[in-house]
């Protein structure tokens, strides 16, 4: 018996299927196929653009003949399915029309090409048609082998920055995926921040992206992951959201993070970080050869993520609960040099270094309650937790992980080589390092320092 988990690699669209359905009055017709995606072991799903024939027919009759061709060795395979319902939004829906937008643009029928709905069949038997065959190509990599070794990377994290370096590091020892990004859900819900990244010239640490917005945005939104095996301009990403304070007196100022990517990517894979059914952020991983990633990747990235968040919200967990308070305050020592100007808006959080974007939001509003203890006190050291309970900070609640923040904060610092940087000092302790004289200086209604 042929169960239909044994030939996915012929529902990857390369080879384009066909269904055969017939008329009332017993008239036959066949008709090519856009995309059959695979659903579960026991059914797929056909893309519905048009309402034509085979459409009239499924609709008066709910059986049907499926033919797919495995691209690698020419097998035929002959289903017999029996239609049940379409489905016009959610998870599946977004799914196809994602991976059918890839196809189009791949065959230049961008503009003939859109999805109106998810047809969703029950595969009743399935056959082999007789013919000759190709032996299958040797396996890329053994994905089950690379999961394996990747996790038992994660299991040695012991905080968030090591996760997702093991994370990173693993994608592209284990699987070969040289570029990849994790993006984190803040705490209102409703935008993903990119906090690691590998193998872009610019790292896009910061960078922001709404959700529903590229394949990341779908990703998230629908708790699903979205898998595209040709570049498609419907779901490249353009500049990052542009976020000013124009109208409020202090003229439009940049405050945008380009979100890292390949220019000529043609295979995207974003799937869903999440943890006890609560989304935490989306890996995404996208390559310039098409195809790149097929089912079992999709397979393995999932189930690879699932741990990811786990172990974030396991570690997250082991952090509140064994933080430590800062250690007494010693000397501080002098720094010197040229004063360094720090602006900050409180319309939005965002901190300006010597004139130059530095970062905004959550991260923003830390970097500024730390400057001016800094600066008013003459703190340097602080714990998270200090930081958690802080009312000028206003965190969302304890779902926008705060660690995630400082690691971006940190790496923001550390790449616009800013005369500032934070050292980890111990678990949930950290210092603010300073190499040069501070001035302050605050726009809006927060902040607590006027213009200098």
């Amino acid at each position: 018996m042929i169960t239909l988990d044994a030939i996915r690699e012929c529902l990857e669209g390369v080879v384009p299927g066909n269904i055969a359905t017939c008329a009332p009055d017993g008239t036959p017709n066949v008709a090519y196929l856009s995309q059959v995606q695979y659903v579960d072991v026991n059914h797929v799903a056909l893309s519905y653009q048009f309402f034509n024939t085979t459409r009239r027919n499924i609709l008066a009759s709910p059986y049907a003949r499926v033919s797919v061709i495995d691209p690698h060795t020419a097998a035929h395979y002959r289903m017999t399915v029996q239609y049940l319902r379409t489905e016009e939004s959610g998870a599946l829906f977004e799914n196809m029309k994602a991976r059918l937008a890839g196809v189009a643009s791949h065959t230049g029928m961008s503009g003939v090409f859109r999805l109106l709905g998810a047809d969703v069949y029950r595969v009743l038997d399935i056959e082999q048609v007789p013919g000759e065959t190709l032996p299958p190509p040797p396996p890329r990599r053994n994905l089950l082998a690379a999961l394996r070794a990747c996790a038992g990377q994660l299991c040695g994290a012991a905080d968030l920055d090591g996760l997702l370096a093991a994370l990173l590091d693993g994608l592209q020892r284990q699987f070969g995926i040289e570029h990849a990004m994790v993006l984190m859900l803040d705490g209102a819900g409703e935008r993903l921040y990119t906090v690691a990244s590998r193998g872009y010239e610019n790292s896009g640490i910061g960078a922001e992206i709404a959700l529903g917005d590229g394949v990341i945005g779908v990703a998230a939104r629908e708790r699903t992951p979205i898998r595209i095996g040709h570049f498609t301009a419907d779901y490249t990403y353009g500049r990052a959201i542009r976020s000013s304070l124009e109208g409020s007196g202090a003229g439009p100022l940049e405050t945008e993070i380009p979100l890292p990517g390949l220019p000529d990517s043609c295979s995207q894979l974003a799937v869903p970080i999440l943890a006890c059914g609560a989304l935490i952020g989306v890996l995404y991983v996208e390559s310039a050869e098409d195809l790149r990633f097929g089912y079992d990747d999709e397979d393995a990235l999932v189930a690879l993520a699932g741990q990811v968040g786990v172990g974030i919200r396991l570690l997250q967990q082991g952090q509140e609960s064994a933080e430590e308070s800062p250690p007494a305050e010693s000397a501080r020592a002098g720094a010197d040099g040229e004063p360094l100007r720090l602006r900050h808006y409180a319309e939005n959080d965002s901190v300006f270094v010597d004139g130059d974007y530095l970062i905004k939001g959550v991260a923003g509003a830390i970097l500024w309650t730390l400057l001016r203890d800094y600066v008013e006190q003459g703190r340097s050291q602080f714990s998270n937790r200090e930081l958690r309970l802080d009312p000028r900070i206003r965190l969302p609640d304890l779902s926008d992980n705060l660690e995630a923040r400082l690691i971006l904060l940190a790496r923001r610092l550390e790449e616009r080589a800013a005369p500032l940087r934070i050292e980890k000092t111990g678990r949930g302790r950290f210092r603010l390092c300073v190499s040069r004289p501070l001035v302050l200086e605050s726009t809006g209604a927060r902040g607590g320092l006027p213009p200098a």
